[in-house]
């Protein structure tokens, strides 16, 4: 295992390198909740540093819910963290607050001058599905149809194609009738990462969600990683792709980052039953891409912890492939 604590259960983790090491930010809950189920909603933010992704030193919690009523009182989930061009580090995060009892996501915004002291931009809220664009999202929770109202995962990177910034995250659209063909990968811009403007999704369908998605190039062709469940599968997914449903991260490849995208053809790209690895990131080294998530295996057998990266390979063909590495901790 790469990034354990023995008291703490560790799931989603994102990453990011300064120039002389990696930092790792990740989702951590006590043990002694005695239900992994549980962590969810008893969560903060944990940070850890390494030289090689492979050997951690942890330097504790650095982001925990707001005290008292608050948009982000209840959880902080998942983020990314990034440099802007003020030389702050920009951390955006899922918030959700006790009075809407978690079932409302939205995306709020901390910033560091050393990537483990954040600060809220003011109160923190930073984004929720709201304005014009609102209307090509599931903006209210549709009760009985889905289990929240989603807007979560927030990954922001710069604007290749200009001087601002994009912000992608886990959504739902509209007027689906089977539940599981209405995942959407979300879509935010921003001039200055300070004031954001909703946008329509820039991908909808193949799944009921499309969790803690990642956006990044290789070799000119865009992808979009993100995971999901072997039960959130749609229909038509599932005559996309024959396999049987896995848990795991697969991808959509485009040309552009902001699509049109495709789910990738092909097998899943990391998947098993029961889940072995969820959330999963790919970073690149200097050895190459390399894949991290956290160990799943069901909650029986409850994993919380992060392992060992993993080779990512390119093909000729554009498609992705992991090169498994089994780690004897597993």
């Amino acid at each position: 295992m790469v990034i354990a604590l023995e008291k703490k259960w560790i799931w989603d983790s994102w990453y990011v390198n300064d120039g002389t090491r990696w930092h790792g930010f990740f989702l951590q809950a006590d043990k002694s909740l005695g239900d992994p189920d549980l962590r969810h909603f008893n969560v903060s933010q944990g940070h850890a540093v390494s030289d090689d992704l492979v050997n951690w030193t942890h330097l504790g919690t650095f982001l925990s819910p707001s005290a008292g009523p608050a948009w982000d009182d209840y959880t902080t989930w998942t983020g990314s963290v990034l440099r802007g061009d003020d030389g702050l580090w920009h951390l955006f995060y899922t918030g959700s607050r006790h009075s809407e009892d978690g079932l409302y996501q939205r995306v709020g915004h901390a910033t560091s001058t050393d990537l483990h002291n954040w600060q809220r931009v003011g109160t923190g809220f930073c984004l929720d599905l709201e304005g014009p664009a609102a209307a090509h999202y599931e903006a209210q929770h549709a009760i009985g149809h889905w289990h929240d109202r989603a807007m979560r995962d927030p990954w922001v990177m710069r604007d290749p194609a200009g001087d601002g910034w994009l912000m992608y995250f886990t959504a739902r659209v509209p007027g689906v009738a089977e539940p599981n063909a209405g995942g959407a990968i979300g879509f935010a811009t921003s001039p200055d990462l300070m004031t954001w403007t909703l946008q329509p999704p820039v991908f909808s369908g193949g799944f009921g969600q499309l969790e803690v998605p990642q956006v990044f190039e290789q070799n000119g062709k865009w992808y979009c990683l993100f995971c999901t469940s072997s039960t959130h599968w749609s229909e038509a997914y599932k005559r996309f792709n024959p396999q049987s449903p896995v848990t795991g991260t697969h991808y959509l490849i485009a040309d552009d980052p902001r699509g049109p995208w495709q789910v990738a053809p092909g097998p899943f790209l990391d998947g098993a039953e029961p889940c072995r690895r969820y959330a999963a990131r790919i970073v690149e080294t200097a050895d190459g891409l390399r894949i991290l998530g956290f160990a799943d295996n069901g909650k029986a057998q409850f994993g919380g912890y992060v392992m060992d990266p993993e080779p990512v390979v390119v093909g000729t063909d554009g498609l992705l492939s992991v090169v498994p590495i089994r780690d004897a901790a597993e």
